[in-house]
């Protein structure tokens, strides 16, 4: 009995591995070698570049904690698209959540300036979460009730939020207070994260992240909302068949979605800058789309796959100051690893249509094969 519990789970493992993690392995390993022509092409070091890239992101303990510390915006974004994308939701409005997380968490950051530090940074962080949920109910009950679609109401939603929040920190606005740049003060001291060893600037921000992605996991496979938000992502019509209340899912998935990018951007102002920017974000929104389509929206592969884009960010940084190589080159790279993610899943779709079609003309050619015998007889 063991033996054979044994063998199905190994069975399970292989399937994971040859139907998940193949493809985007072999994807990044084309697109790096397609990166390494572009590099020949253009006259550069092809190894000393790629040796950059990696020594960049992983060479030393100090550049691996960088890594960790790129990684975690996009953590949060990426697991923000894949909650909603689960629930049928296109949700590329993750960067306007993002921002009013960190204007919200640069407020709190600036309040209690004698709490305990555990306290104040769960304080700016549920900020953070509150602001990016409220600004996400807005599409999610526009489409619930208006029949919006989510996609043109966030990219407005975007627009506002970056606009509202330079407006509070430019000129005369209300939070700029005695900064003399377009940003808030810097939050109290407990309110910032700190490294966690002293040779890296690693700190705890990344495993918080980690621990979310197990949460949610948990929430859209083990809980009954997790399932009906699936269901309705899968199929809405046959959610409906079976008593979901689809409206309330899609607003609860939408909230849940908008809270993990809100305490994305919260814990980038508690764990790098310190205080609220204007334009702060270089498009950690839509970053996050990438990393969750290329991990197939699994919040536990968005771990690896932020990782992965981290690397490339840091080690990019290195490559063109050691092999001269233009750091743009690292977004080719980027590219083209989702445009091999995207072929191969295209390619598997056509594949998989062709081959039902096929079945189903062969039952069709012997049901008439049956029919023929019948008459006969």
């Amino acid at each position: 009995m063991k033996n054979l519990e044994l063998k199905k789970y190994k069975h399970a493992i292989a399937l994971f591995i040859k139907e998940k993690l193949l493809s985007p392995i072999i994807s990044i390993f084309i697109a790096l070698f397609i990166g390494g022509l572009i590099i020949e092409l253009l006259g550069g070091n092809v190894s000393l570049a790629m040796s950059a890239l990696f020594n960049g992101a992983f060479g030393s303990f100090r550049n691996f904690g960088q890594t960790l510390l790129s990684s975690t915006p996009i953590l949060f974004t990426g697991l923000s698209f894949a909650v909603a994308y689960r629930a049928g939701l296109f949700n590329i409005g993750a960067e306007g959540q993002f921002y009013m997380g960190a204007i919200s968490g640069a407020v709190v950051g600036l309040l209690f300036p004698n709490l305990p530090p555990f306290f104040k940074i769960t304080l700016v962080l549920a900020s953070g979460a509150l602001f990016g949920a409220l600004w996400a109910f807005i599409p999610g009950i526009l489409k619930v009730k208006f029949e919006l679609h989510e996609v043109i109401v966030v990219i407005m939603l975007n627009k506002i939020a970056i606009g509202l929040t330079n407006f509070l920190v430019s000129g005369k606005g209300p939070f700029r207070l005695d900064s003399t740049l377009p940003a808030t003060p810097f939050v109290s001291d407990n309110a910032r994260l700190q490294p966690l060893f002293e040779k890296s600037p690693m700190n705890i921000g990344f495993f918080i992240g980690i621990l979310i992605s197990a949460i949610m996991f948990i929430i859209l496979w083990k809980t009954v909302i997790g399932y009906r938000m699936r269901a309705v992502g899968f199929n809405k019509s046959v959610a409906q068949f079976s008593s979901i209340n689809t409206g309330n899912a899609t607003v609860i998935a939408f909230m849940i979605s908008g809270a993990i990018a809100g305490i994305g951007g919260a814990m980038e102002i508690s764990s790098v800058y310190g205080r609220f920017y204007a334009q702060f974000s270089p498009g950690y929104g839509f970053e996050g789309i990438p990393v969750s389509l290329l991990a197939g929206n699994h919040p536990i592969g968005i771990i690896f796959t932020s990782i992965l884009f981290g690397a490339l960010k840091t080690g990019a940084l290195r490559m063109q100051i050691i092999a001269g190589t233009n750091a743009d080159l690292v977004k080719v790279i980027q590219g083209l690893v989702i445009f091999l993610i995207a072929s191969h899943l295209s390619i598997s779709a056509i594949q998989l249509k062709l081959k039902s079609n096929k079945s189903e003309k062969i039952k069709k050619i012997e049901a008439r094969k049956k029919d023929k015998k019948g008459e006969s007889k």
